[in-house]
């Protein structure tokens, strides 16, 4: 099992992340949406969709969206949400989408880069690429690799309710580590993230080779253009 299919399906997963500001999430969706000028209606995949919570806003702003995660807790969790125009399914975003063809595909806060072989990196551009209509739109919000090395914090501790959460992280080769720990009810737990530190030209490089054309690169959730100290790599790629 890798990394990210046993950490992302843990409860301890989601209490780390739950201070994730939301309002700055929806607010940023609200514009990439109006940015894009996607028709009401218009098939949308949230490709690694976690709990469901930006599926959920995409489809209350007047679009026909499925949600994709590997995490079978977090599907099972998000079946509650269904509606005819808002559905959930599990799904390896290295896998063909069987789905309709597609107006967009968003992946966003950091969903790709899990994997080592890149040869992976290259099936998750081709599936989306395969899932789009002509002129559809992928969206790959991903972390700028500058703004990451600059500003990387080697040692933290997070406190969430009564767990605390030691974390140590490094930049090790092309991957930035980050290692958790902490002890719940008397036990000890370890877990790690590794994601893939990629070059604008790396990125740039799968999706053309897919037959994407990237025409637009945002450095942060206000969609500012992007520079080298942007927080944020958010790349506009369309299907040719």
């Amino acid at each position: 099992m890798e990394w990210f299919e046993s950490w992302f399906d843990t409860p301890y997963y989601h209490l780390l992340y739950s201070n994730r500001d939301y309002t700055e999430a929806e607010n940023f969706i609200t514009k990439l949406t109006s940015e894009l000028e996607l028709s009401p209606n218009s098939k949308i995949i949230d490709l690694a969709c976690g709990k469901g919570r930006h599926s959920v806003f995409l489809n209350k702003l007047g679009y026909d969206v499925l949600g994709l995660d590997l995490s079978r807790q977090s599907i099972e969790h998000n079946k509650q949400f269904e509606n005819q125009t808002l559905m959930f399914d599990v799904h390896d975003m290295r896998n063909p989408i069987d789905a309709d063809p597609m107006d967009a595909v968003f992946n966003l806060f950091t969903s790709f880069g899990y994997f080592d072989n890149e040869n992976d990196d290259k099936k998750v551009f081709q599936s989306v690429y395969d899932a789009l209509k002509p002129g559809g739109y992928f969206v790959l919000d991903y972390l700028n690799e500058v703004y990451v090395r600059h500003g990387i914090i080697p040692e933290s501790t997070i406190i969430r309710g009564d767990i605390e959460f030691k974390i140590l992280k490094k930049i090790e080769g092309r991957h930035i580590i980050k290692d958790i720990r902490f002890e719940d009810k008397g036990q000890s737990f370890h877990f790690f993230e590794k994601v893939k530190l990629h070059s604008l030209e790396a990125i740039n490089s799968y999706a053309s080779d897919c037959g994407f054309e990237r025409i637009k690169i945002w450095g942060d959730y206000q969609l500012n253009e992007f520079q080298s100290t942007s927080p944020r790599c958010i790349n506009l790629f369309k299907k040719n």
